[in-house]
Order: C-alpha cells, then structure tokens, then sequence
C-alpha cells in the first residue's frame, strides 16, 4: 500500500510539473499571438486582406470550439491574462489629444472617447520602469483605492482601467483648474476663508479614506486638483496604505520631504495621524507661502521637523493658529485628530464657518473659480507637457519585439482591467 501512495505522489509531482511547463509555454506564446494579432487590428489595410480576415475569423471560431470543450475547467488549460483585447475597452476607443502630466512611469494624457465624446485623464503607465523599480505593489494598490473611491466628492474618480502588454492605462476624471501648487506659486498666498475652503474639502477626504481604513501618506499640493468650479479634488494614490484601522500603525518611509512627519523621518511606527501632519504643512504653506519647516537644505529641513519649534506669525487668525499647533504637534499621540479622526476637526473652531453637510453635497460656492472655457482649456497646465507630441504607439500597440522583460512584466498585473457596472475583468 506505502509503494502505491508513493508511485501515486511521484506521478502527481511529474503531473504538476509538466502541467506547470505547459502553462508556462501556452502563456508565453499567447502573449506573442495576441501581440501580432493587435498589430493586425491596429492596421486597417492589412485586416482588409483575404488572408488576413481569414486568419482572424479562424483564431476566433478555435478560441470558440476550445472554451466549449474545455467548459468550467478552462483555467486548468488556457491561461487568461487581462490584456486589452480581452476587456471592453481598448486604447484605440480614444483620441489622445495632449499631455498633461508626466511622471517616473509614464504620462497623463487628455483624451476624448471616440464614441461617447466624454473627456477623460488618462494615465497611462510602462510597466517595465514599474517592474524594474520594484513598484508593482504601490500601482495595485492605488487601482485598488481608486476602485473604493468613486463615492466621494473630493476624490478623483475611475471609470475603467486595463493593460497591453506593455503599458497600463487608467482612465480617470478629467479635472482642468490647476493644481492647487500652480495656483498657490502665482498667488504665493491665500486669504484666510480661501485657504479654510480647501482644508476643510481636503480633511472631508481624508476623513473618507481614513473610514476605509486607507491612510493616503503623500498630501502635497500637487495632488491637490481644482476642477472647473473651484473644488478640490485628491488624486495620486500610489501611496496610499490600505488596512490600516484606527489603532493599526505602519512604518514604511515614504512621502516628500517637505510634509514628512516627525514619525516617518525617525522610521518609526506611525499611523492615520501622519495624515493630519501633512494637512497642516498644506493649510500653513496656504496661509504663510512655504512648508512649515522648509528649507533649501534637506538635512536642515529635516532637523527643523523633528527640532524646532513651529513659528505662527500674526497674520492668520487665532482659531486658525491653534488649529495649525494642534496638527503640526511633533508628538502624534498628541495631535489632533488622534482620538476621533476627522470629527476633532469637524468640531474645530477653525471651521465653524463651514456648514459640512452642504461642503459634502458642493453647495458651498468655491471662494476662487479658475478660468477655463471649455475642457480642451489647458490653459492650467505646465506648457513644459503640453508642448509634448503625443506618440502615436498609445493606440497602434506595441511592437513586434518582445522581449523576456516585457513578458515578465506582461503578467505582473492580474486583474487590473476593471470597467463601470462589471467586476474586474480577471
């Protein structure tokens, strides 16, 4: 009996093995077929040929025939991957007509769906710069917090995402007043009611994402949109940290240098709090035109967060230097905000001012509305990206070279294409 189970566990391990080599070598060729096919589709009068339709009608008639025969065990056999051709958007459906942001993987492009005439942002990202700096896990997670977003005013929204092989698309809201940085350099300062408006959408935000035990880490205000009528809308959730509940702290180093907390910059533990630090910095630059604590040197702005003493100059109210104190205070078990969240700043006097049911439901009127005439306005965006030409590959694929890299990186992103109304498409 013991030499039948093992003659049995041999021939099971053997199994496994070749079924593991076979996956492995289905995929691969997959890529490569499905890569050729959409060089195809991308080029109209080769689809036109004889040959080519029939090639094309084939390929769909055997992916047909295969997944009836192989019916619910067609995982077992035929890998899927959430590439393009396989969700319900593609990057061809749009029109690329600009840049409008660029950053370490990629670029954020206006663009208008060809059949709805909708515009969108559209980030759209190499996966081989994300694999090649170990940035897989910060891309997922921030598709993962985009999806959890949707339901809040002050929150940039998702309407699909979805890959090619090489390149990851996320289509997001098209938001074109300006980044709060850009309006704040040319202002150098807000007045007071201005500067209360945008802490208090800010913190309702933030209040939301902490709710969804998401602590966002990277407040700035170059994540800090404005959109056509002057409310703020958050973006850029790479770094956020999901599953972090109101007691739960973390301890990865990360953020910009000149909103670091106290916390982070000693590698300690932290938690929500780090949050209410980083809006702080934000509402003190608005009111005084520089991070609290900044310097041109880093290792002396570093020393400033973690040694000196905040200065308020008299300038800004007395509720609004004591809410300053209370978030700015270098001891986090001390800030506010540590023991209610977003409710110890709802109740500030800071904010008695603002009605917070009408913030939520956009009836406050926005003190300042930026001038745009219409959504192809970019007039708000650095001219430095939207001279850019746009490259044509967005939408013709990729090329025929395939290398081991982009293999690797082709299937490091199961379950990202994601469309309204359905769930992920993998």
């Amino acid at each position: 009996m013991a030499v039948t189970n093992a003659g049995c566990d041999l021939t099971y391990c053997r199994m496994r093995g070749i079924m593991s080599v076979l996956t492995a070598f289905i995929k691969e060729r997959k890529m490569g077929l499905n890569d050729f096919i959409q060089k195809l589709v991308s080029s109209p009068h080769i689809c036109q040929h004889a040959a080519v339709e029939s090639f094309l009608k084939i390929d769909e008639n055997q992916n047909e025939e295969m997944e009836a025969e192989l019916g619910s065990n067609s995982l077992c056999f035929r890998p899927r991957s959430s590439l393009a051709e396989e969700s319900q958007i593609k990057p061809c459906d749009f029109d690329y007509l600009k840049i409008i942001g660029k950053g370490s993987f990629g670029k954020v492009l206006l663009a208008r769906h060809k059949e709805t005439a909708q515009y969108y942002a559209v980030k759209v990202l190499q996966k081989k710069m994300i694999m090649k700096k170990k940035e897989h896990k910060h891309i997922m997670a921030e598709r993962s917090v985009l999806m959890k977003n949707i339901k809040h005013p002050f929150l940039v929204g998702l309407h699909f995402s979805f890959q090619t092989t090489d390149k990851l698309y996320f289509v997001l809201d098209y938001v074109n007043g300006g980044e709060l940085f850009y309006h704040l350099q040319r202002e150098r300062v807000f007045l007071e009611p201005r500067a209360r408006f945008y802490a208090a959408e800010i913190a309702s935000a933030l209040g939301y994402l902490h709710s969804l035990h998401i602590v966002y880490r990277d407040l700035k205000p170059e994540n800090i949109l404005l959109d056509s009528q002057g409310h703020i809308v958050l973006t850029d959730f790479g770094l956020c940290k999901e599953g972090l509940e109101a007691d739960a702290t973390t301890s990865t180093f990360c953020g910009t240098p000149e909103y670091l907390a106290p916390e982070v910059l000693q590698k300690q533990a932290y938690d929500r709090t780090v949050d209410w630090w980083c809006l702080g910095s934000v509402l003190y630059e608005m009111l005084y035109g520089l991070p609290p604590f900044y310097s041109r040197n880093t290792a002396e702005m570093y020393n400033n967060i973690l040694h000196k003493a905040l200065v308020l100059k008299p300038n800004v109210s007395n509720a609004g230097r004591e809410l300053l104190e209370g978030l700015l205070h270098k001891d986090r078990t001390q800030r506010l905000g540590v023991k209610d969240d977003f409710m110890e700043l709802k109740v500030h006097a800071f904010f008695s001012p603002i009605n917070w049911d009408d913030l939520m439901a956009r009836k406050i009127i926005p003190p300042f509305v930026p001038s745009v005439s219409g959504p192809t306005d970019l007039r708000h965006f650095d001219p430095e990206f939207t001279h850019l030409p746009v490259s044509a590959s967005l939408c013709n694929g990729e090329s025929f070279a395939v290398t081991s890299s982009m293999r690797e990186a082709a299937g490091a992103f199961p379950g990202f294409s994601y469309g309204p109304g359905h769930d992920t498409f993998m």
